[in-house]
């Protein structure tokens, strides 16, 4: 979906399609007509935004082979959909059994991930829609905190001055911009927005900035205006936006709440667990371990768990879906739109407490298309309005 900001700005909205399983193209285009249309119908939605996840394999194979990127693109244009961002955090196997910090490899200090995410963009650049200002491509924070000794660090600074240059070639061979933004995430290198301007700082700022993710900036206690600001001020811009809510606990001392909470400590994903006595953020690197005593519980707790926009779980647990309105607000709620590119990024439906997840197709369309929707009513709330396209479809499909 399109959207109007008041100083004439168009805002991108879409989902990421990281909440389907695919290694492979035929993967990826069976969620486009299993998942992404559906959920444009369900929304009575001209067209609709998809943020694709496109894991390594995928990305080598449309590399390869121009006409497959031809092939999605037709196949977008098909159902009504549009790409302006990839999601290239998770490298592969996003969707086995165990993934946690696995997520994070290759780091940036591997030759493979810079080669992946410049092999991302140039995909990006082929499937972008004609009349698009530019594309995002968004990724990890550098890696995780731990081992980072000075060489990884500089090989990492490195492979970002020549993602950068990356950036400029496959502008000048294309005619099309592609950004990439560095995504702060609990227990990374770089985990707020603190430390991306002190390790993104002197980069590139026409082609790489952040991705603020709303559930990590939550997570890490981090209030929007006082994080926007800082970033403005290390003249780094935000390329993406991934909106999301974390799971918070008020009490996590409550036996209540800690039973509430175990349903959530699931085997699959991390979930770093942060509490902020007296402003101090402090925490743990997954909910199990906060459970068993590592984290204390004499203030509120706030887990990595995205859950989903438009529902609260069960009491007395919440979301914090509040400071995520707060986010929008400062992001879009101003004379300028600081973004233009926003993602609803809830990858963990399928992980949910048996009660709260979809168990077929049509629970989960519906479900995505309900987030899509509570966010549409926020953007409106703002003044942020929407664009029409069904012109955009006509002339698509014609």
């Amino acid at each position: 979906m399109r959207f109007r900001h008041a100083d004439g700005t168009t805002v991108h909205l879409a989902y990421c399609s990281n909440v389907h399983q695919a290694e492979n193209l035929d993967g990826v285009l069976d969620q486009l007509a299993d998942y992404a249309g559906p959920v444009r119908e369900a929304l009575g939605a001209d067209l609709l935004g998809i943020g694709l996840w496109l894991a390594h394999d995928v990305v080598a194979e449309l590399t390869a082979r121009p006409d497959t990127v031809r092939r999605l693109r037709g196949e977008l244009t098909a159902r009504g959909l549009e790409t302006v961002t990839l999601n290239a955090f998770p490298y592969e196997g996003f969707h086995r059994e165990v993934v946690k910090k696995d997520v994070y490899l290759p780091d940036w200090s591997a030759p493979a991930r810079l080669r992946y995410t410049a092999d991302c963009a140039r995909v990006l650049a082929g499937l972008l829609p004609d009349d698009a200002r530019r594309g995002s491509v968004s990724t990890l924070p550098l890696a995780w905190r731990t081992p980072w000794p000075t060489a990884a660090r500089d090989a990492a600074r490195r492979a970002l001055d020549q993602l950068a240059a990356e950036l400029a070639e496959v502008e000048r061979e294309t005619g099309r911009t592609i950004r990439v933004g560095f995504e702060p995430e609990p227990g990374c290198v770089i985990e707020n927005t603190v430390q991306a301007a002190r390790e993104l700082g002197g980069l590139d700022p026409e082609r790489l900035g952040v991705c603020l993710d709303t559930c990590h900036l939550a997570v890490q206690f981090e209030e929007p205006a006082d994080a926007l600001r800082r970033l403005a001020e290390a003249g780094l811009p935000v390329v993406k936006v991934q909106a999301s809510s974390a799971l918070q606990a008020d009490d996590p001392a409550d036996p209540e709440v800690r039973r509430a909470l175990a349903r959530f400590a699931e085997p699959r994903f991390l979930h770093q667990t942060r509490t902020a006595p007296h402003g101090a953020v402090t925490g743990v690197d997954d909910l199990p371990e906060a459970l068993a005593g590592g984290l204390d519980p004499g203030s509120a707790w706030r887990v990595h768990f995205h859950a989903p926009l438009h529902a609260e779980p069960d009491p007395p647990l919440r979301t914090t879906a509040p400071e995520l309105i707060v986010a929008l607000k400062e992001l879009l709620g101003g004379p300028q739109a600081v973004c233009e590119h926003v993602e609803v990024e809830t990858y963990t439906w399928t992980v949910l407490p048996q009660h709260l997840r979809p168990h077929d197709r049509g629970g989960l369309v519906a479900g995505l298309a309900a987030e899509l929707a509570w966010i549409r009513d926020r953007f409106e709330e703002l003044g942020v309005t929407r664009e029409p396209t069904a012109h955009l479809r006509k002339e698509h499909v014609s």
